[in-house]
């Protein structure tokens, strides 16, 4: 987890530009409103990256902590803080390595967090660490790569081309699914321009887990959680089905 997005991170908000933080944040809330006693006041937000929701949830009166162990992404985030004129506490920090002086109301692990925890050991000791860091009764919501989804539809290859005050990137994705180990090995190549010119290129190899139903459910249940929500991604109301590829997971610490 500390090598992926460090080449890639610096354009990682070049990239991600099309992304829609407000409408993610805005499901936050939602089921924040749904399955919490009260309304959350701090937060935990496990991989925040450059911190797309962490800024946002700040500005609208949270408390947020941010962790992520990708050194270029912490620094992007705390400089999108300053211009945003938000207090928040970011960390580079490895969620297998938790370790914060602080219980929060609530925990996010937002864009695939828990899918780069391809080692059951690791992931059972994020969980552990996120269940420390948690009050009674806090949510722990999360997204993921479905694991249905992902055999039926499968992935492909795919280009994106992003430009943004001139800088142009290309991002070429080439995936290999190893269906036995239930990983994705995601191979990034981006093309980096600026007038036409090639300014920068990187390659980076993202390991990338799926996971199913009564897998997450175990590994919530073993580490003192209770699962009481899937549903797809952005969508409170509906059952995940062999075509949603993105769901959210939200669960609620028990003693």
């Amino acid at each position: 987890m500390t090598e992926v997005f460090q080449a890639f991170g610096k354009y990682y908000d070049i990239i991600y530009s099309d992304k829609d933080y407000e409408k993610e944040c805005d499901f936050l809330e939602k089921i924040f409103q749904k399955y919490s006693k009260r309304k959350p006041k701090t937060i935990l937000d496990i991989g925040c990256g450059t911190g797309g929701h962490s800024i946002i949830l700040a500005k609208r009166g949270y408390r947020v902590t941010g962790i992520d162990p990708s050194e270029v992404m912490i620094n992007l985030a705390r400089e999108k803080a300053r211009e945003n004129s938000v207090d928040i506490d970011f960390h580079i920090m490895d969620v297998r390595n938790l370790q914060l002086d602080q219980q929060f109301d609530c925990c996010i692990g937002m864009f695939a967090v828990i899918d780069y925890l391809t080692n059951n050991r690791h992931l059972q000791k994020a969980i552990v660490n996120v269940r420390k860091h948690l009050k009674q009764d806090g949510l722990f919501i999360f997204d993921f790569w479905y694991g249905p989804a992902v055999l039926s539809v499968g992935p492909s290859v795919r280009v994106k081309t992003v430009e943004k005050e001139g800088v142009r990137v290309i991002r070429y994705v080439i995936p290999r699914l190893d269906i036995f180990r239930h990983i994705c090995e995601t191979n990034y190549h981006l093309i980096i321009t600026k007038n036409k010119s090639i300014v920068d290129e990187i390659r980076e190899k993202h390991m990338i887990r799926f996971f199913f139903p009564q897998e997450i459910r175990h590994y919530l249940e073993e580490n003192a959680f209770k699962l009481i929500k899937m549903c797809p991604f952005l969508n409170l109301n509906a059952k995940p089905s062999e075509k949603d590829w993105n769901v959210a997971g939200i669960c609620k610490a028990t003693m």
